[in-house]
């Protein structure tokens, strides 16, 4: 028997996918699996992480719920490994990636004002002078930082466990030897 909480997780889940079912399955933004984000995160896993845990947050607020969830799947839709200075890409990514991203994704879907809004100013505060306009907006930013962080610990806790693995199978091997 299902608890009333894992019903609302499951019902959430179906109604988020429903709404990103159309930009999930364009063939552009299943290029993003092909960068990396942070570390071993994909950029297309980062952006659902970001959209569905906004999504979350603007229905538990009864805010644009819908724009949200798009929005933030489209946030990061640039194409290229920001680690190289590549294709004539001028200025540093964390303060040019907003545009690239909105330009590519109005190339693909037909966006609203919020979605745009979000898209393009999700790097606040880091793009200082652009403040976002909505609510939303202010969410997908703050998601998209935790999100980030969650992905960098992620990957330094896993780069500390294969080091700690490694001492023990070198003291482990290390034993074998002297006890020969």
């Amino acid at each position: 028997m299902l608890l009333q909480e894992d019903k609302k997780e499951i019902e959430n889940q179906t109604e988020f996918d429903f709404i990103i079912q159309d930009l999930v399955s364009n063939e552009t933004v299943q290029k993003m699996k092909l960068y990396k984000q942070h570390y071993d995160t994909s950029c297309f896993e980062h952006c659902k992480q970001v959209a569905y845990y906004s999504y979350l947050l603007c229905k538990k607020y009864h805010l644009d719920y819908t724009s949200a969830a798009r929005a933030g799947m489209l946030h990061d839709l640039f194409l290229y490994d920001w680690r190289l200075r590549q294709n004539g890409r001028k200025g540093l990514h964390a303060f040019t990636h907003p545009q690239t991203a909105l330009t590519n994704a109005s190339k693909l879907f037909t966006l609203n004002q919020k979605e745009k809004d979000i898209i393009v100013k999700h790097m606040w505060p880091v793009t200082f002078f652009h403040f976002p306009r909505y609510k939303e907006s202010y969410i997908i930013t703050l998601v998209d930082k935790y999100c980030a962080i969650q992905e960098s610990v992620h990957a330094y806790r896993s780069k500390k466990s294969i080091q700690k693995l490694y001492r023990y199978a070198y003291v482990f091997l290390s034993m074998l030897v002297i006890l020969r």
